[in-house]
């Protein structure tokens, strides 16, 4: 059986969509494994009128579809106590601190305490600096950490605000900020890829490697989420967290460890040589789109939808050219691209290495290898290499290796909140946004953000079903690139 986990877990937003749907499943399934057992606690606050038994009939619900043993989900669900908060007034934290202090004693908790932000983002600060002023930050225990949700900030300065804020209470190796595509089993499967395999860890520079592409994709249009989406668009919403998080992994240095300490550093190194481009260059190396109706017209276009304002120039469709400034990836460009109402749900990472020379003569063109990264909607690695075909004359052709994730695999996989929940637990910060990431990805975002603000596009620029407007190949092209996925 693993080490026993000791801490107090609590919940903001205890009552919320994510909670249900992710957040207890997540704890249960680490109890399950035995991670958790006697000594820990689970505090659900909101605002909500809900009594005990209420709370607990709502955590039985969501953990419902895992339980395999009536009696192991009773004794887990007795752990959990529910407490109604309003997280802006200082006078219920006497409260919270109250049950604290009893669950402590009942668990033997070693004042370790985890405190999860799933709530707007507005009261991510009030809540971190209420937890210190009425007293619930201990100073006897094993740990303090303050797990949260994006979006953290809608811009640098925001976000900077927010840092400082929370940096009043917590040191940055306590925080760890959720992006839960960070928590992907492929995703995290990057790093053995890439370090576990000396063919490619020898070759993962610009030497060997002509570009690499980072693509995510959805079909679904912007649903009912139109008030949301409306102000961040693809950029925002994907493109400075998800995205820039994946090209983290693809970009950063060799770490001289696996320990989250070195692996961030590494990242640094990679981020503080993102070029951040001026007004030109983003017109030059980006490009945005927004939907319009597929082809039979049974999709309605985004300025259609409702709740989008009459003339909206807000992307739903991002790519780009990134350039890293370092001797690793001097002149390989990393092509990003993600959207709403493409082709396919597609989750990938494509590394495209540089053609052999040839000594086969002229009449023979090798192709580039591809390595891909798939990570969404099924997980799996394709290799595609340059191999003699099967004709009596010596030609070549393009063969590709591949590995799926079982479904056996699939079955003992950790969901990404429940690797996330575990990590955080045992403070190992390697799969969570550190602020140097995110300060200069918002950095490299505000400065394509003001450029688009201050021009008028042309939308809508792609057809739904597609894999968006065409200048996004076009800028591919102009390097004498193209899209692997199309």
């Amino acid at each position: 059986m693993p080490a026993e986990i000791t801490t107090l877990l609590t919940f903001f937003g205890g009552t919320g969509d994510l909670a249900k749907r992710k957040l207890y499943p997540s704890v249960y399934n680490l109890y399950k494994k035995g991670y958790l057992q006697e000594h820990f606690a689970v505090v659900g606050t909101s605002r909500a009128d809900l009594t005990q038994a209420e709370f607990h009939d709502m955590v039985r619900e969501s953990i419902n579809h895992s339980v395999e043993d009536e009696d192991n989900a009773k004794a887990f669900i007795s752990h959990f106590r529910y407490i109604k908060l309003d997280v802006g007034n200082a006078d219920g934290y006497a409260d919270m601190l109250a049950l604290n202090n009893e669950l402590e004693a009942q668990y033997e908790l070693k004042g370790n305490r985890i405190y999860y932000m799933s709530v707007a983002p507005r009261f991510f600060a009030t809540i971190a600096k209420l937890l210190k002023s009425e007293g619930l930050i201990t100073d006897n225990g094993e740990f303090n950490r303050l797990m949260i949700e994006k979006p953290f900030g809608t811009s640098y300065e925001t976000a900077e605000e927010l840092n400082n804020d929370l940096n009043e209470v917590f040191d940055e190796d306590q925080i760890f900020r959720i992006d839960h595509y960070l928590g992907k089993e492929m995703v995290q499967n990057i790093a053995a890829i890439r370090f576990g395999n000396p063919l490619f860890d020898a070759a993962w520079n610009k030497s060997y490697i002509q570009n690499i592409q980072v693509t995510l994709s959805e079909v679904l249009g912007v649903e009912e989420r139109a008030g949301y989406y409306d102000t961040a668009g693809a950029l925002r919403d994907m493109v400075q967290n998800h995205t820039m998080q994946i090209v983290g992994w693809l970009a950063m240095e060799k770490p001289t460890s696996f320990t989250d300490k070195d692996i961030r550093a590494a990242k640094n190194v990679a981020f503080n040589s993102l070029d951040i481009y001026n007004a030109d260059r983003v017109d030059k190396n980006f490009v945005r789109g927004q939907y319009g109706e597929n082809i039979d017209g049974t999709q309605i276009k985004y300025l259609d939808e409702d709740g989008v304002p009459e003339g909206s120039q807000n992307d739903t469709f991002v790519a780009g050219r990134l350039k890293f400034r370092s001797a690793r990836w001097d002149g390989v460009p990393f092509y990003i691209r993600t959207g709403k109402r493409l082709k396919s749900k597609q989750t990938r990472v494509d590394v495209v290495f540089k053609k052999g020379l040839s000594i086969f003569g002229d009449d023979i063109a090798l192709e580039n290898p591809v390595l891909s990264i798939l990570i969404d909607p099924k997980g799996g690695i394709e290799f595609r290499i340059n191999a003699k075909d099967t004709t009596s004359e010596f030609n070549t052709r393009i063969d590709t290796m591949k590995w799926e994730v079982s479904y056996l695999d699939m079955e003992r996989t950790p969901e990404p909140y429940e690797r996330m929940i575990h990590d955080a637990m045992n403070g190992d910060g390697s799969n969570f946004a550190a602020w140097n990431d995110v300060a200069i990805a918002w950095k490299f975002v505000d400065a394509i953000q003001k450029q688009w603000d201050s021009q008028q596009a042309e939308f809508p620029n792609y057809i739904s079903g597609t894999m968006g407007p065409k200048a996004s190949d076009e800028l591919l092209a102009e390097d004498g690139n193209y899209w692997v996925y199309r």
